[in-house]
């Protein structure tokens, strides 16, 4: 049985989308917590959270495919990821240069390696896909209207008004007055 919108539409959606955003924000509180808990010497607790951390991580993408947060057909997904998490690796190494002309070397050390992780999502992403070469390839054109997110690049197929006023871009959260018409 899919779970993918059983919600979508329905009264349950908007309860369903605050608790994503609950847990989702849950995953980031656990592993904030985890990072301190080692700073501080508690290394015994620190997996601890981290299991919450990912339990909540879990719950979040439930709950968003109940109530059809991410696209069903989630192949043009993949292949938008693929080169926002590079477009990443390379924003996350810039930010982190910044960071270390203010004098957080520590910081821009860790960001580093996760600017390398991001590059790491990309080739992950490309081996999905290089999985399944059918998919690819981005499908021939529809004759919808096609939005563009300035921000991640991500692709919107169809009408960006007929979403509702609260739809953000399922990449990187931006709202649906952000995105612009592909020409």
């Amino acid at each position: 049985m899919s779970i993918y919108g059983l919600a979508k539409g329905t009264e349950l959606a908007p309860m369903m989308k605050k608790i994503a955003q609950a847990e989702a924000n849950g995953t980031m509180m656990y592993y904030a917590l985890a990072r301190l808990a080692k700073e501080q010497g508690y290394e015994d607790i620190a997996p601890l959270l981290i299991e919450a951390g990912n339990q909540e991580a879990e719950h979040a993408g439930f709950y968003s495919l109940m109530f059809g947060r991410y696209p069903q057909d989630f192949w043009g997904l993949i292949r938008t990821l693929e080169k926002a998490e590079r477009g990443g690796e390379q924003m996350i190494k810039g930010l982190a240069d910044q960071v270390r002309a203010a004098g957080m070397a520590e910081a821009a050390d860790i960001m580093e390696v996760f600017a390398k992780q991001e590059g790491h999502h990309g080739d992950l992403m490309a081996s999905i896909l290089a999985k399944h070469p059918e998919k690819a390839k981005a499908p021939a054109p529809s004759g919808k209207k096609v939005y563009i997110c300035p921000v991640c690049g991500y692709e919107h197929e169809g009408d960006i008004a007929d979403e509702p006023e609260d739809y953000t871009c399922p990449l990187c959260g931006q709202p649906r007055s952000a995105f612009q018409e592909k020409k």
